[in-house]
């Protein structure tokens, strides 16, 4: 047992000869809970995840003997957490509302009884990673129950099916140097070690959201890395939203990191009563959640974005494909500063310590495609919005995430204003990964995705720089041709790139319906320029009623209504077929 020395905000001096580096503490007769960051000689310096307002000098301090760790086991899904892994419901249930301090629950519930299927036999070698049976946790998800990455041993006895608590004894395991070690529903891991695995894979089918701007133009691989930078205002949070609704993965972690409560207030609010579209289940069966808002300990934020990470390895672990959504990693980043100038360390780059572009590559490397120590493969695909001050992509938490990640999509402030959503920038986006994704959409698709990919980009290069041209000078002074460049732009900007998350029919695209869109608009940019080579102008061919209708094709057809609208695009030539037979027999004879 210790005292505080020194209190400094949420850093503690403590006196402590006994704790090591890492180690988590509890101090003070409210019992506030925080770990060690720093020792000279037998002091220790400490950050707590609770506000230390009315903490005074010479108050009690005790080491608990284990870093800061998460609480792995069945009862996970659905639940919401803290920045520290504290189920937010239950600390409701003991402190109302407003959070008290110092308030101790278990993350699991006890209570509980999971029923239990073994798939192991006594007798046999165990190492870590091996899975010793299955619960039933929900609907959608089987729960494997691991055991502990570090254990080795034989398994000298293993329970019968049945139902049991998380903490009830459910085996036990002689280790090499003859201890007996027993084996639970749940184990625990240290947030800031990274989970153990076989060996790395090759990411090699993408993840599939459903937003055509996404997956069509900017893919990302399952396991990847990815970063949505952007203003405020301009969308980044309903983005994220229908990435976890949407995409293909079976299970996702949304970390909301140091953002308004209001927002996350919002999310917490609209995940529950989400259905699953694939399933038809709600979508908590799969979702996991933990909330850390602005107005919370500082230090909490920091610890809250490596809890959603072990969180999202431990399902990894169990042969899953995983999606963390971090909103935001610059609210973190802010967390660093912030500690970082309470310790004294020196302060580069807009004030952010040194070892900013260090950590937030740690951070982003535990995402990736891996063989788990069971043999299985599972991923964890991160994706962590950036909140850069005034939307400028050259400060220091977004160019670091920049060189990091594979893939980015830059949220616009103009299009935003502009209603355009998602507001996603065509020329500052970019994807590391579309050589890999262009082999699963060649064969599960359309061998023809990428050069349809290119050409649509090229044209919307192309709008860009008549458009600076029309600021300029006006669109007189744009040739037919070009004019009707930017109206095959606009098509394609309007009929394929926009896309709002309240339309029923046209909030998920798949796969198949993106193509379909892209191709059938790159055909009526084709038959077009056709036209105004022939020497029409192209104010008659920005006439075709055919113009108006594909700008609807999107919101008129499902992604299980594509006979229809391929009806519709087999059917683009005859109506440019009229002016064609004018326009050609003019030029013949001409």
């Amino acid at each position: 047992m210790g005292r505080i020395l020194e209190i400094n905000g949420p850093l503690v001096k403590l006196e402590l000869p006994q704790t090591l580096i890492g180690e988590q503490v509890r101090v003070g007769r409210m019992g506030l809970v925080g770990e060690v960051i720093g020792r000279d000689g037998g002091t220790a310096l400490a950050q707590l995840y609770e506000d230390t307002a009315g903490l005074r000098p010479g108050e009690a301090a005790e080491g608990l003997g284990w870093p800061l760790s998460v609480e792995l086991g069945p009862g996970l899904l659905g639940a919401i957490f803290d920045g520290v892994q504290r189920p937010l419901h239950a600390v409701r249930t003991l402190s109302g509302d407003r959070i008290a301090r110092g308030v101790a629950v278990p993350s699991l519930v006890r209570e509980t009884r999971w029923h239990f299927v073994p798939a192991a036999q006594a007798g046999r070698t165990l190492a870590g990673g091996d899975v010793l049976g299955s619960v039933q946790e929900t609907a959608s998800i089987t729960h494997r129950i691991l055991v502990p990455p570090l254990l080795h041993g034989e398994l000298l006895e293993l329970a019968p099916e049945g139902d049991y608590t998380v903490d009830e004894t459910i085996g036990r395991v002689k280790l090499a140097d003859g201890r007996i070690e027993k084996l639970a529903l749940f184990h625990r891991w240290p947030v800031r070690t990274p989970r153990p695995f076989r060996q790395r894979d090759h990411a090699v089918a993408p993840l599939i959201t459903g937003q055509r701007i996404l997956d069509t133009f900017y893919p990302l691989l399952k396991g990847g890395k990815a970063a949505i930078p952007g203003p405020f205002g301009a969308g980044k949070t309903m983005l994220q939203q229908q990435i976890a609704r949407w995409c293909n993965a079976e299970i996702v972690v949304y970390v909301g990191c140091g953002e308004r409560g209001n927002e996350l207030t919002d999310v917490l609010e609209f995940m529950p009563e989400l259905t699953d579209p694939h399933t038809g289940r709600p979508l908590m069966e799969r979702t996991l959640l933990v909330a850390n808002t602005s107005n919370m300990p500082v230090v909490a934020r920091e610890a809250s974005v490596y809890v959603g990470i072990t969180l999202a390895e431990y399902f990894r672990d169990q042969g899953y494909d995983v999606v963390m959504v971090a909103d935001s990693t610059s609210r973190w980043a802010e967390a660093l500063r912030e500690v970082s100038g309470r310790l004294g360390q020196m302060p580069v780059e807009e004030g952010y310590p040194a070892y900013l572009g260090s950590r937030l590559a740690a951070f982003y490397e535990r995402a990736g495609r891996v063989e788990t120590l069971a043999g299985d493969h599972g991923s964890v695909t991160l994706i962590g919005a950036v909140s850069p001050p005034g939307g400028d992509f050259s400060e220091p938490v977004t160019s670091h995430t920049k060189e990091i990640i594979q893939t980015f999509w830059a949220l616009s402030k103009e299009l935003a204003d502009a209603r355009h959503y998602p507001a996603v920038d065509w020329l500052e986006s970019f994807s590391g990964d579309v050589k890999s994704a262009a082999k699963w959409w060649a064969q599960a698709v359309d061998p023809e995705w990428e050069h349809a990919r290119a050409a649509a980009l090229d044209l919307l290069a192309a709008s860009e720089e008549l458009q600076r041209i029309v600021n300029l000078v006006g669109v007189e002074a744009l040739s037919s041709e070009q004019r009707w460049t930017l109206e095959s732009a606009s098509l394609l900007k309007e009929g394929l790139l926009q896309q709002a998350a309240t339309d029923e029919i046209d909030s998920f695209a798949s796969p198949q319906k993106q193509f379909a869109l892209l191709a059938a608009l790159l055909e009526i940019h084709r038959q077009g320029l056709k036209l105004v080579q022939l020497g029409a102008p192209a104010r008659r061919v920005i006439q075709l009623p055919l113009l108006a209708q594909a700008r609807r094709w999107k919101s008129q057809h499902g992604s299980d209504d594509l006979e229809a609208l391929k009806a519709k695009i087999a059917a683009i030539p005859e109506a440019f077929e009229p002016l064609l037979e004018d326009y050609a027999a003019g030029a013949g004879r001409g």
